[in-house]
């Protein structure tokens, strides 16, 4: 049972997928929902193969309509190739199905109109999930491309204000400009309160990122970029300059040009084991040295 669990992973239905279920028995739309579960499952299951394959820590993926998350230990501390890899092998498996679409329609193994539901479907889903949202693939691809660019915090908080704009943009077009669909007008509102709950838990997201930082001294380092800072400045506000894949030298100006040197692991350390949560940055670096 053990191995079968560190193969398989475990599967969840969110709240949202029961409703589209209930409301599949009401209208009788059991093969469509049959299709998009179906291709849901795939997708996911492109990302979960390829983080194995990683080594990666995989709790749960929860489905819910048109899309997945799959729950994992890593945060923002992977290689930037690894976390690229795992989330486009999602959409990958929309080309894959693709080619089988094409396979049943030469073999003539489906009727036409099955495979019009499932060329339908695919495709919507495949884009669906390419939009700038988090945490849809495309979100996730755009957070990948700023953090690339900024500081993780500046990343992430970027990416979920441009979330929270694309979902309330979607959602007015679908209401005074595109053909109404209800499903589609839902499932931007699930999303809209998903990135609102990512705001608010914004703190503790970039701690999290923090924290893995200073648990992972084999992290990866692909160069190093140096941060200056007043000596007055928290530690608070000296991480918001980390950025991931990057080691960081810290320099301190004090008064009268006075200069000090201090490492990223000394004030990681300082903030989560020795608590110095109100100290500045220049009295822990006088403390040290």
């Amino acid at each position: 049972m053990t191995i079968l669990h560190k193969i398989v992973p475990t599967i969840h239905i969110h709240p949202i997928l029961l409703l589209f279920i209930g409301i599949a028995f009401i209208t009788g739309t059991f093969v469509e929902l049959f299709v998009i579960l179906s291709i849901v499952l795939i997708h996911e299951l492109g990302h979960y193969v390829m983080a194995h394959f990683f080594k990666w820590r995989v709790r749960s993926i929860m489905l819910w309509i048109f899309g997945g998350v799959m729950d994992t230990d890593e945060h923002g501390n992977r290689p930037f190739h690894e976390e690229a890899l795992v989330t486009i092998a999602g959409p990958f498996q929309h080309i894959a199905i693709y080619g089988l679409l094409l396979f049943f329609s030469n073999a003539e193994i489906f009727p036409p109109s099955i495979l019009e539901i499932m060329f339908f479907y695919n495709t919507v889903i495949f884009l669906f999930n390419l939009l700038p949202v988090w945490p849809l693939d495309g979100g996730k691809l755009l957070f990948l491309s700023l953090s690339a660019i900024f500081p993780y915090r500046k990343a992430y908080h970027s990416v979920i204000l441009i979330s929270l704009a694309a979902c309330l943009i979607i959602i007015l077009l679908q209401l005074f400009v595109l053909p109404f669909t209800l499903s589609s007008v839902v499932l931007m509102l699930f999303l809209l309160k998903e990135n609102r709950v990512e705001w608010k838990q914004r703190y503790y997201v970039f701690i999290r990122f923090l924290l893995k930082r200073y648990q992972n001294r084999n992290l990866r380092i692909n160069g190093v970029r140096p941060i200056v800072v007043p000596h007055q400045s928290s530690l608070i506000e000296v991480f918001e300059h980390f950025r991931r894949e990057k080691k960081h030298p810290i320099y301190i100006i004090y008064p009268d040009d006075e200069r000090k040197a201090i490492d990223e692991n000394d004030c990681l350390r300082s903030y989560f084991y020795d608590k110095q949560y109100s100290k500045t940055i220049g009295e822990i670096a006088r403390s040290i040295y």
